[in-house]
């Protein structure tokens, strides 16, 4: 089993648990048998932070928002799997 981690920090009081679910569920599928483990944390202050393996990946509020998925996916790929061929998601971000 992977030792690859992710863990996705979210505010309650945003209510933005479903999105973070959401994104959980996409990066399990993606990453089948890459990530051992995926952590649901519950914060506040607006924070919806995603980190690989204790590397912040995303920032709502450095990086301006939420991420689209296949960009959160290419991330997360970076972190975990390099050599991963993403589909569609690698082939949007090169204009093919």
């Amino acid at each position: 089993m992977s030792e690859n981690v992710v863990e996705i920090a979210y505010c309650t009081r945003c209510r933005w648990m479903l999105r973070a679910t959401w994104m959980a569920q996409e990066l399990l599928t993606t990453f089948d048998g890459d990530i051992g483990r995926i952590v649901l944390s519950p914060g506040t202050g607006g924070v919806f932070e995603i980190h690989a393996n204790e590397c912040r990946v995303w920032s709502r509020k450095e990086d301006g928002g939420f991420p689209e998925i296949t960009e959160l996916k290419r991330r997360v790929r970076d972190v975990i799997a390099p050599d991963k061929d993403l589909g569609h998601a690698d082939r949007e971000r090169r204009g093919a």
